[in-house]
């Protein structure tokens, strides 16, 4: 295994990481947006008003993209047992 292959699996399981990371990051980043727009528009300051939605959002979020996200997670490990013989030096 050279620092060529360490550095090109790391790349591929950051760049993975973040796109299987990115549904319930966007969602939440939007959901609590909006709901600081709605505070700082309303005045109202209650921390519960921005977690509650948050949470119900991100468990939207994980149900509508759950079987794509498995899928994604399934392929990358398919993936790096195929890619075995080749890190251990045995192609």
């Amino acid at each position: 295994m050279t620092d060529t292959d360490v550095t090109q699996l790391a790349v591929l399981t950051m760049t993975k990481a973040a796109m299987v990371a990115a549904p319930v990051l966007i969602t939440a980043l939007l959901v609590g947006f909006l709901i600081s727009l709605f505070q700082a528009a309303t005045q109202i300051q209650e921390p519960t008003l921005s977690f509650v939605p948050k949470m119900i959002a991100v468990a939207i979020a994980l149900l509508l993209t759950g079987n794509w996200v498995l899928a994604e997670l399934v392929s990358f490990t398919h993936q790096l047992f195929a890619m075995l013989p080749h890190l251990l030096g045995r192609t």
